[in-house]
């Protein structure tokens, strides 16, 4: 997969995250399935990166190109579907406990409006599907999305296979961008 080092190369200097980016990348075998897993599962919650980084990872479980990115992205689905119902917890949590909310209404953004206003607008709209459609977007950290909905939504199963099919049609997105940009040149 040539298009990784240059993936890695753009998240590391966006976000930073040089170190959780390296063990992605170095990720192999079996181990590396558990490192995608556990990637994942922290994107969804508590990391500021994107999930996309996982499509770099030189897994070699000689099930070819297409089987292994395949197994990346069930994985990594799996594992941002139950990052994000730990998230949907804590916005459960968070909805019941007052000084959370009122903490983040003083903050100079209006975090909690904006997030509610894009996410009501989906909910309303497409229901589950729209937060689905929403994390199918690449490159977009989707951390704010998982915590405004789960503050608005209350089914945790419809949540997690919004989650799991959002994450994904994200990966699929992503990596049909990368097919057709490399068959272009």
């Amino acid at each position: 997969m040539s298009f990784a080092p240059s993936l890695l190369l753009v998240v590391d200097g966006v976000f930073g995250l040089g170190w959780l980016e390296s063990a992605v990348e170095h990720a192999t075998g079996p181990v590396g399935l558990v490192i995608i897993f556990v990637y994942s599962f922290l994107i969804a919650f508590a990391l500021p990166g994107v999930s996309e980084i996982v499509l770099a990872a030189p897994l070699n479980l000689g099930l070819g190109k297409w089987g292994t990115l395949s197994l990346i992205i069930l994985v990594s689905g799996v594992g941002k579907a139950a990052g994000s119902l730990f998230a949907f917890h804590l916005g459960q949590e968070a909805k019941r406990a007052g000084p959370i909310i009122r903490a983040l209404k003083r903050l100079p953004v209006d975090v909690i409006a904006w997030s509610e206003k894009k996410t009501v607008g989906l909910a309303q709209k497409y229901g589950y599907a729209g937060l689905g459609l929403a994390l199918c977007v690449p490159a977009f950290p989707d951390t704010i999305s998982i915590y405004a909905f789960a503050i608005l939504e209350e089914d945790y199963v419809k949540f997690a296979l919004a989650t799991f099919f959002g994450s994904v049609g994200r990966l699929v997105v992503t990596l049909a961008g990368i097919e057709a940009i490399a068959a272009l040149a």
